[in-house]
This record gives C-alpha cells, sequence and structure tokens, in this order.
C-alpha cells in the first residue's frame, strides 16, 4: 500500500512499521557492538591476538560475499531477508547469555556468533537498503531515507553510553539479550508492513559473473574512484586495526571505565552528527573535489589520538580524538558517495555500489587481524601507533590527485544529468 503524494510519513502505516523496525534494529546493533568485546575481555580473558581474530570475524562476510550478495539479494523477496535476517541474528546472539547462563560460554562459541551475524548482516543490510522505494512513492524517498538517517544516528550517539550503562548495572551477557529482543522486536514491525512485493521474475536474470564485472569495469576505469577506492581501502584496513585493539587497550593499558568508554564513542557519534550538517558548507568554503582530501587528512590525523592517549590526558585526547575523526569521516563520506553516485549512470548504481563496498570493506577483517597478531607479538601501544600512521598515510592517493586542485568535481558521466542527482543518504562508512 502506498500513501498519496501529500501524505506525511508518519500516516504512512508501511513506513511506520519500517521505521519502527529499523530503529530498535540499529539500537541492538549498536549494544551488541560495544557488548561482545567487552564480554570477550571481562569474561573470557581474550588476550590481543583473540580480538583481534574476532573483529576479523565478524567483518570477514563483506569480504568472502561482498559482490554477489546484491545480486542475490535482487532476486529475493526483500521483505522475507529482513524478517528473516533478524530473526536469525537474534537466536544467534541469544545463544551468548544462554551458554553463559549455563557456565559453557568459550571463545569459540564468540567466534562462530561473530561469523554467522556478519553473514546475516550482509545480506540484511544490502535489503534494508533497496526496500524503501518498494513500500513509499518515488518523491517520498528522500524524506524516508532522511528519517531512517536520523534514527540511525540518533542510535549512534545514545546507544554507546547506554550500552555501556547497562554493562555497568547487568553484565555484557544480559545486554546481549536485550539485543537479542531488539532484533525480535525489528522482525514484528516489518513483518506488519503490508505491501504485496512481487517476485523477481527468474527469465531476467543474467549470469552473477556478468552483473559483478560491470560495476567493478566501471569503478576501476575512472581515474579519481581509483584514487577514493585506495584511500578509503587503506583507510578502513588501518581502522579496523585500531579499533579491534580499542577496547582491549581502554580497559587493560587506560584502565578506563565501562561508561567512560561509553562516553567516548557517544561523543565520537555526535561529531558524526555535525559532520552530516556541516558538510555542503565546509564543501563550500574549500571546494568539493578538495574537501575529500582536506578530510581525509583530518581524520588520519585525528587518529593518532588513540595513542597519543597513553601519553596525554587520556579522556580529553580520546574525545577530541573521536569528535574530529567522526566528523571528518562523514564529510569525506557525504562528498565522495554523492559524487559517485551523480557520476554513474542509474542502471549501474547498484553493481557500483556493491563493488566499492567490497573493494573498501574487504580490506577490514585483513585489517583486524594484522592488527591482533601484531598486538600480540609488539604490544598494544606500538601496533597502534603502527596502524594510525598507516591511516595517516591513506591520504595520500587523494593528496597527491588532482582532487586537491578541483573546486567542483566533474559531472561529465552522468548520463542522467538532466533529471537530477539521485536523493540517497551518505552511509556512515563506506
Amino acid at each position: 500500500m502506498t500513501a498519496p503524494r501529500a501524505a506525511s510519513l508518519w500516516r504512512h502505516h508501511d513506513f511506520r512499521q519500517l521505521w519502527m523496525g529499523d530503529t530498535v534494529s540499529v539500537f541492538g546493533a549498536q549494544f551488541v557492538g560495544l557488548a561482545m568485546p567487552l564480554m570477550a575481555v571481562q569474561l573470557l580473558g581474550a588476550n590481543a591476538f583473540q580480538m583481534g581474530l574476532l573483529a576479523t570475524l565478524e567483518s570477514l562476510a563483506f569480504l568472502l560475499i561482498g559482490l554477489p550478495a546484491g545480486a542475490w539479494v535482487d532476486r529475493w523477496r526483500k521483505k522475507r531477508v529482513l524478517i528473516l535476517g533478524d530473526v536469525g541474528r537474534a537466536l544467534l546472539l541469544l545463544s551468548l547469555p544462554v551458554a553463559w547462563l549455563l557456565d559453557a560460554l568459550t571463545m569459540g562459541q564468540l567466534y562462530l556468533v561473530a561469523v554467522g551475524v556478519g553473514v546475516i548482516t550482509v545480506f540484511f543490510d544490502v535489503a534494508n537498503q533497496s526496500y524503501l522505494p518498494e513500500i513509499v512513492d518515488s518523491d517520498q524517498i528522500s524524506d524516508g531515507n532522511g528519517k531512517l538517517q536520523a534514527s540511525q544516528q540518533t542510535a549512534m550517539v545514545v546507544g554507546p553510553a547506554a550500552a555501556a550503562a547497562m554493562v555497568r548495572w547487568f553484565g555484557s551477557p544480559l545486554t546481549i539479550a536485550v539485543t537479542s529482543v531488539c532484533m525480535g522486536l525489528s522482525s514484528l514491525f516489518v513483518s506488519r508492513i503490508r505491501h504485496e512485493e512481487k517476485a523477481p521474475d527468474p527469465a531476467a536474470r543474467r549470469p552473477l559473473v556478468t552483473e559483478i564485472k560491470e560495476g567493478l569495469s566501471f569503478v576501476l576505469s575512472q581515474p579519481l574512484l581509483r584514487r577514493i577506492v585506495a584511500c578509503t581501502g587503506t583507510s578502513n584496513l588501518a581502522s579496523s586495526a585500531v579499533f579491534a585493539l580499542f577496547v582491549l587497550y581502554a580497559l587493560s593499558t587506560l584502565e578506563l571505565a565501562e561508561t567512560t568508554l561509553g562516553l567516548i564513542f557517544s561523543v565520537g557519534a555526535i561529531g558524526g552528527l555535525l559532520g552530516a550538517v556541516t558538510s555542503a558548507w565546509f564543501g563550500r568554503l574549500v571546494g568539493e573535489g578538495r574537501s575529500i582530501p582536506v578530510s581525509a587528512t583530518i581524520s588520519g590525523l585525528a587518529m593518532l589520538s588513540v595513542p597519543l592517549a597513553s601519553i596525554l590526558p587520556t579522556v580529553p585526547t580520546l574525545i577530541v580524538g573521536h569528535l574530529l575523526m567522526s566528523w571528518a569521516v562523514v564529510v569525506y563520506n557525504v562528498t565522495q558517495v554523492s559524487f559517485r553516485q551523480r557520476l554513474c549512470p542509474k542502471p549501474l548504481l547498484g553493481r557500483m555500489n556493491a563493488s566499492i563496498r567490497f573493494l573498501v570493506w574487504g580490506p577490514m577483517p585483513i585489517g583486524a587481524f594484522l592488527g591482533g597478531v601484531l598486538g600480540q607479538s609488539l604490544g598494544l601501544v606500538p601496533t597502534l601507533w603502527i596502524f594510525c600512521l598507516l591511516a595517516l598515510a591513506s591520504a595520500l592517493p587523494v593528496l597527491l590527485s588532482p582532487l586537491l586542485g578541483m573546486r567542483d568535481l566533474p559531472r561529465e558521466l552522468d548520463a542522467l544529468a538532466g533529471t537530477g542527482p539521485t536523493n540517497q543518504p551518505a552511509p556512515k562508512q563506506d
């Protein structure tokens, strides 16, 4: 069912169900994102290598199935993918507090749950990004995306602090149980959507490899996109290594409390909100093209706050660093994602985005694994310095490029320029 054109989306039954489902789901994701590494460190005594391996397994699915996932989801009913995805993640996560109550929790189980949740999340995210246009009118997509993005940003601000408080009061296993409840509620809300989705026509399918090659070919044939991908992929590799070790570093080396850790993450998320609000202004100030290398450099410099916190006043250093880092990452992503959406012909958008996601998210499990290995052999602080310096160096592909001298980014490859750019929100890290 589609609401009349002039109607508010808050009066649109199907959108309300999707929004409520998405809201509780992203809050649950924030809870488990902090509670699972805390469970590994506090209850199972995980070392640096084990933390790196856990982070590797959480993101490994992006490397292994990131490219074909988009084409697969296009062949399925997206509502069914969302419902089964939330139910599956809820059951997997619920197994952790159950095992803890039975005194049977192990790192092996944590690894298996991380892999399972990661695989489901790859398909869930692709379906979630594609489902809104199925249930609302085309002129309401931008408004709907804005409302969904507002919920996601709010969850990123409130979620870590709330999760830290829950871990402090009730422990990490019960916090993960709350996440399972959130996922279950999400599936319930989505199941109430009335829209009847048409099953994709199997006769219209082309070979999977052919579709994947078209997206990769477009990305790798564009010189500016190649440099942006090199910058983002290297930055993601380095930051994955850093944040695979961050909870262990914060608790053991810096001796921070869980609530302080949650506060740092929440303040960092406020920086992301500020980045979303000021990205257009910053682009006008320094130039759209120039804002990409400038924001990438600021992000790399801000990352140095992590090892510097072992030398300088800890909490202020981390708060300022996370605030600047989140601001710069969002500004960078708003600009480069809008550029590539404008540059790419619309029939290729899905495959182009899947190709870039594979190229820039694929390095994340590799970085997390390397962080764990080096953290175990060299120590936490030296390893953090190595990868934070790599994060700063990741800006070189865009710094040493025509982007630094470009005020306006090109539009000549926009095959549908006369119809205007696409209206989609920028992802957090893409």
